[in-house]
């Protein structure tokens, strides 16, 4: 990939062999009408989020960290993935909730909570960073409501953009080509984000700025042996 500094990067740095975070994303503009942003939708998302209001799914903003985190290993159980311990995400809302930078939100249906997710923002950008979801009722479409709901909330705040944060790092015909018969990884989100509408983008790709050669060949190879004994 291009060097984010037009060119080649200055001396000292080089580019990461690990990413941390998805490269790729979808951003949906907020700038419209509430009316012109569900236009933009999959017609199947639209359904599914009309779907869910009809059907009695009631959204609450609330701060039952617990409640989400017992949601989560529901989710990672199901999908099988890593999640945070209970702390990491009590850390997060605490740090970011009192200056109105993060909202929990649960999809509810008679009292009983289907899915929940925390949305974060910083002046223009709102971030969809965790989800989760139980089994019950999910032809109720909860998590739906629940995107909609969050991307209300983002533009309330004046926010311009909501960042749906991860998809398969690929160009959109190979997303279009191969949503339907992968689910791995990232791609098992994307038929999901994907009905929202926005654009695809890619961020520049990590750096690391290298202080001793001889260290950061040592820290390469102890990398790449911790990742070769995960498998």
């Amino acid at each position: 990939p291009d060097s984010p500094w037009g060119g080649a990067p200055p001396s000292g740095f080089r580019l990461s062999p690990h990413e941390i975070q998805p490269p790729r994303t979808i951003l949906i503009d907020l700038k419209n009408p509430e009316d012109q942003i569900l236009a933009q939708m999959k017609q199947k998302t639209r359904y599914n989020i009309r779907l869910a209001q009809r059907k009695g799914v009631v959204i609450r903003q609330s701060s039952d960290v617990d409640a989400f985190h017992q949601l989560m290993e529901i989710t990672a159980e199901r999908d099988t993935f890593g999640v945070h311990a209970l702390e990491y995400y009590q850390r997060a809302l605490d740090l970011f909730e009192p200056r109105g930078d993060c909202a929990l939100f649960f999809a509810e249906f008679e009292e009983q909570p289907l899915a929940a997710l925390m949305v974060f923002a910083r002046g223009w950008r709102a971030w969809y960073f965790y989800g989760a979801s139980s089994n019950e009722d999910r032809q109720l479409m909860p998590t739906y409501l629940l995107q909609w709901k969050a991307m209300q909330w983002a533009k309330a705040r004046g926010c311009r953009q909501y960042d749906l944060w991860g998809v398969p790092d690929a160009d959109e015909a190979t997303l279009e080509a191969g949503f339907l018969a992968r689910s791995d990884g990232l791609w098992g989100v994307y038929r999901f984000k994907r009905g929202f509408g926005g654009e695809l983008h890619r961020a520049q790709p990590a750096w690391d700025r290298v202080y001793n050669p001889v260290f950061y060949q040592l820290y390469l190879w102890r990398m790449g042996r911790n990742a070769s004994t995960m498998f």
